[in-house]
């Protein structure tokens, strides 16, 4: 009977205390934007200071609805990036409007754009629907490809991974051609690819995929695993094994279950620093 009693207060805590977190987003619908500052000795000076917005796993429409559009707007303005990164599983899994989602993005303007990668869920029909209206809003697709941003004579690359699920197509990292010491950030749908396959000339890695476990203990541990290295790639800044940071999202909607606890939905902000 007290383990009983002890299970229903627990369960009452966390369902209160999710709500509590809710209810104090600015955003309406966006849990946070979360901050991360990374320095680095190889920035080049020019880039010192430049802002990148980070958002993945929309899954629209699943709990992001068409009603949490205009938050996502809002949120992704307070960034003020100078570049917007998108991470991938832009459809739900009942399906969505994907149109409804690009023109909210369209409407973020940043200095360098919009680049993106394709997700799991982009692994079937949903590829072309989501190609076609990245080509319709502007947003730049890196598939095992790279660009440049300049400033000035620097530069910095950005790096994008295709389909880092099929390893046997995309197990090696198109950062093995570059030069050490480039400044490189990599897009990859899942934290795993860090892991998985050598990234070396890699700096920084923003990856979705994970959602945080949607429902996490202690913000450290979850029941859900989507990653196959467990919690270790959950959610926040952590290194692979070659020390290289990833800064995994918790991303904007759901997936298989419209719930989330103490893993609040958000927009990354990455603010690089010469060191």
């Amino acid at each position: 009977m007290k383990k009983m009693i002890y299970f229903i207060v627990l369960a009452l805590t966390i369902v209160l205390s999710s709500c509590a977190t809710a209810s104090l987003s600015k955003y309406h619908g966006i849990g946070r934007v979360k901050k991360y500052d990374i320095y680095s000795k190889q920035l080049p000076d020019s880039f010192d200071g430049f802002r990148i917005a980070f958002a993945s796993d929309f899954h629209y429409e699943s709990r992001f609805d068409r009603k949490r559009l205009p938050a996502l707007l809002k949120a992704l303005q307070a960034t003020r990036a100078d570049i917007l990164l998108l991470g991938g599983d832009y459809r739900g899994r009942n399906g969505g409007n994907l149109s409804e989602l690009f023109d909210v993005l369209q409407q973020f303007h940043t200095s360098y754009g919009a680049y993106g990668v394709m997700g799991n869920h982009e692994n079937n029909a949903n590829y072309e629907v989501v190609k076609r209206e990245m080509e319709r809003t502007g947003v730049r697709l890196l598939e095992h490809q790279v660009d440049t941003l300049w400033k000035g004579n620097q530069y910095i690359l950005i790096c994008g991974i295709r389909n880092p699920f099929d390893l046997t197509k995309n197990g090696v990292s198109p950062t093995l051609s570059l030069r050490a010491e480039d400044y490189v950030v990599m897009l990859t749908h899942t934290p795993d690819y860090v892991e998985d396959v050598d990234i070396s000339n890699t700096d920084l890695t923003l990856a979705g995929h994970t959602h945080g476990g949607q429902v996490s203990f202690f913000r450290k541990y979850t029941p859900a695993h989507f990653s196959k290295y467990g919690n270790r790639f959950l959610t926040g800044l952590k290194h692979n094994s070659q020390g290289i940071p990833v800064i995994i999202s918790n991303g904007i909607g759901t997936s298989r279950k419209d719930i989330r606890l103490f893993t609040p939905s958000e927009v990354v902000l990455v603010i690089l620093h010469k060191d």
